[in-house]
This record gives structure tokens, sequence and C-alpha cells, in this order.
């Protein structure tokens, strides 16, 4: 882009923190699976094998330049704790810069320091380090106001995505659009991987009847885009009303290929949510997070949200050996129990807590052999296949499977049992059309 400096500093992020915690859950997962080390998935600790070339992030780019492109500005930021260049926060960094001075500070879901249990209700308050207003972005107020963008002069979005719809950073972004366009000012984007590669593309495109915080676009649940190339086609498709004139400058990222799944980026993992601890809890959340629409579990309270799915009438064993038999991508299965508990800042209430529930464990093999979004409706129509009576009648949330799903049509194609190929089969022509729409907006190879 004319006028943005591509300066990039060589640096491999890491922090001692979040290195701590993972070591911690992946000693637990340990005591309470009984998978040996090796059986780990990989993604949360540290991997004896690298990338060769490390992707360096919008907001590596912008901090290499001197924060060039916001000279003299101030500026609004909607970040959270994956906002970071190296071992920094963006905010610090930005604090720190004389060229450039942090007016606001906007929290998505939650919170700006990432933690906040899913769904809890953020509260304003003050930056105690840069005496910036915290404005939260994730409670009766969806996007700034006008009062909360007096005196800005750009706003900036720079937080981690995971690549599902249903992930509700990207809606507090497209919103937040709408703000800066009515402001005046610009909306920065500093871009960053989408963990889940930029080639495949899964689920149904949302329905129109179905806009909600969880489905704001009509995208795939696996979308395969950028932040970035996600915010030029929310422009310049007008999914977003009263942003056509927007100013809209996307920093690229530096070394990211389309095919690239979070593991080849060379980057740490910062769980970009509590329950997201590691790549690829991430990864099949896009298929395990249906379950969050039943009366199932979906791991919340356990030390691998997503991973772990169950409830206490499943019948496990009898789950792994049909899949065993199906052999589905990239995954294998294993059969276990456990008691969800109450996770503070995680998961305070989980589904079943305290009580004892069998669960199936997903293990990934190959990463980008996962069909993440077809598998994990798979796996909830096999659970309702094996659920009895007693728990089928309100297995069910019906209108929240509608959301996250992006179809009216999704329960009663469950409840007939659909699996994984007629699934894809099913969608297929929307992904085709979603394909050719977004060629325009693809900013990498």
């Amino acid at each position: 882009m004319a006028g943005w400096s591509r300066t990039i500093i060589s640096r491999n992020s890491k922090s001692s923190t979040t290195q701590a915690d993972l070591v911690t859950l992946v000693a637990a997962v340990i005591l309470v699976t009984g998978w040996t080390a090796c059986d780990i998935p990989s993604g949360g600790a540290d991997r004896s094998i690298r990338s060769a070339t490390v992707v360096h992030t919008g907001a590596d780019v912008l901090v290499a330049s001197g924060f060039e492109a916001l000279d003299g500005m101030q500026v609004g930021l909607i970040v959270n704790h994956t906002s970071r260049s190296g071992e920094n926060h963006l905010i610090d960094l930005m604090d720190a810069a004389p060229n450039v001075e942090v007016g606001a500070l906007f929290g998505p879901e939650h919170g700006i320091r990432g933690d906040e249990d899913a769904g809890a209700v953020i509260d304003d308050g003050v930056d105690d380090a840069t005496g910036a207003p915290v404005y939260s972005l994730y409670g009766s107020v969806r996007r700034p106001t006008p009062d909360m963008m007096q005196g800005l002069d750009a706003l900036i979005f720079d937080i981690q995505d995971v690549g599902s719809r249903f992930y509700t950073f990207i809606s507090t972004m497209g919103l937040s659009m709408q703000s800066a366009a009515e402001a005046g000012v610009p909306f920065v984007v500093l871009d960053r991987p989408n963990p889940l590669g930029g080639v495949r593309m899964e689920g149904f495109v949302r329905d129109s009847s179905l806009v909600s915080f969880v489905s704001q676009y009509p995208i795939p649940v696996r979308h395969g885009l950028t932040v970035g190339e996600l915010a030029q086609m929310i422009r310049g498709e007008g999914w977003i009303p009263g942003i056509e004139e927007l100013d809209l400058r996307v920093i690229q990222m530096s070394d990211w290929n389309r095919d690239m799944m979070w593991p080849e980026t060379g980057l740490e993992w910062i769980p970009t949510s509590p329950n997201l601890p590691t790549f690829e809890s991430a990864l099949i959340y896009a298929g395990t997070c249906f379950i969050e629409a039943t009366t199932a579990s979906e791991g919340r309270g356990t030390p691998l949200p997503f991973l772990t799915i169950g409830a206490p009438w499943l019948d496990t064993e009898a789950l792994v050996n049909d899949l065993d038999q199906w052999e589905p991508e990239g995954v294998s299965f294993k059969a276990g129990s456990i008691t969800p508990i109450s996770i503070p800042g995680a998961s305070t209430n989980p589904k079943w807590k305290d009580a004892a529930i069998q669960t199936l464990q997903i293990k990934v093999i190959q990463p980008d052999s996962v069909h993440a979004v077809s598998l994990g409706l798979d796996l909830v129509a096999r659970m309702y296949a094996l659920a009895p009576d007693s728990a089928k009648a309100d297995f069910f949330n019906e209108r929240w499977m509608a959301l996250l799903s992006g179809s009216t049509q999704t329960v009663d194609l469950l409840k007939g049992g659909m699996d994984q190929s007629a699934f894809e089969w099913t969608w297929r022509d929307d992904i085709e059309r979603f394909a050719a729409l977004r060629t325009s907006y693809l900013l990498y190879d």
C-alpha cells in the first residue's frame, strides 16, 4: 500500500506467562485423560519444529515503522490480550511512542485483557497504564458511540481472530467500522493470520433471516479470510449500512500465505479467549461450537474445551467404535470421563457442573486435513442418535443452532442423521458462490 511503511524487524513472539499457563494445562490434560505427553495437541506448547519463516503481523509492521501511518494522531484502540508485537502489548508500545497518542481503549467480548467469561457483560473503566478511558463493546453497547469517538483521529482494530463466523470479534469489527464512518475518521485494521488458513471454506452461508452478533455476515462458518480481507468485503458488499465512504486502511502482514495454518506461521499461540487454549482447540471449535446449542457439554469446565465433548448418558465406547470405522480425516478419538467444574475467568457455570459425564476426546493429527465444520455437525448428529428418548426431547436449542450454523434447516438435518459428507454436499453451491465473491478482496496469495 502506497505511503505505508513495510519495514520489518524479525521477531518470534513468546509470552512466559502464557507458556506457564499452558504447561499447567497440559499437565492437567494428562491427569484427566490418561494421554501421554506425546498425545497432547501440539499448538499450545513449544514446538520442536518451527517454520523457517516467521510471519510479521500488521502490528509488527506498524511498530517497525515507528507508527509512521498514525503520525500525529490521537487514536482509539479496539484490542485485547492478543494485541501484541513481540513480547509487548500494542497499548504499551503506542503509549511510549512520541508521535501518537492513545485516546481511548475499546474492549470486545472477554474484555480488554481477555479474562472474562464468554457472554459476560464487560464494564467501562480507566486503563491504569495510560490513563485512557476503557469502553466496553460487549454489553448494552456493541460499538463506539459518538461521545466515545470524541477527539479521535482514527480507530484501530488489532485482535487475533480464529476464522469462524460465530466468533464475535469480527462482529465488533464491522459495527466499529460503522462508528468510524459516522465520525469521519479512518478505520485501520492491523492484519493477523487466519489460524485455520485461507484456503478451506466450510459451512452454510448465513441465511438473511439469521442476523445476530454470532452471525453478522453472509459468510460460511469457516470463511478463510483474514480480518483485513473481511473488513474490505464488509465495506465492499455493504453488509454494514453507512460505511460506503469509510476510509478503510489495512496494514498487511509480511510472509503470510493462504495455505498457512497457525503452526506454519512461526508465531506463539496466545489463547484468543479463555476456552481456546490451543490452536487445535480453535480449529475444532469451528465444528464443536455447535454443541453449545444442545444439552451436551462442549467441554467448558474441563482442561480442553471443544476438544472434549460429552454427556452423562453418552455411550462413548460405542461412539468411538463407530467413528473408528468411519476414519474422519486428520483426527482421532478416545473415550473417557470427566467432571466439569467451575473455572473462574473461563467458565463459572459450565453444563453438567460437578456431575460426571462420559466424554469423547478429539485429538488433531493432521490439521490441514480436518474438515472441522462438517465433523462437528456429524458428531452432533451421532450424539443425538445415541441419546435416550428422555434426552432427545430437549436436546436442541433450535434457535441457537440456527444462528450458529446460519441455516434454519440444520436441526431437521441433524435429527435426520445427516453425516459429514452429506453436509458438505448440501453447502457445496454456497461455498462455490462465496469463493467467487471473495476473490477481489483477497490480499494474499
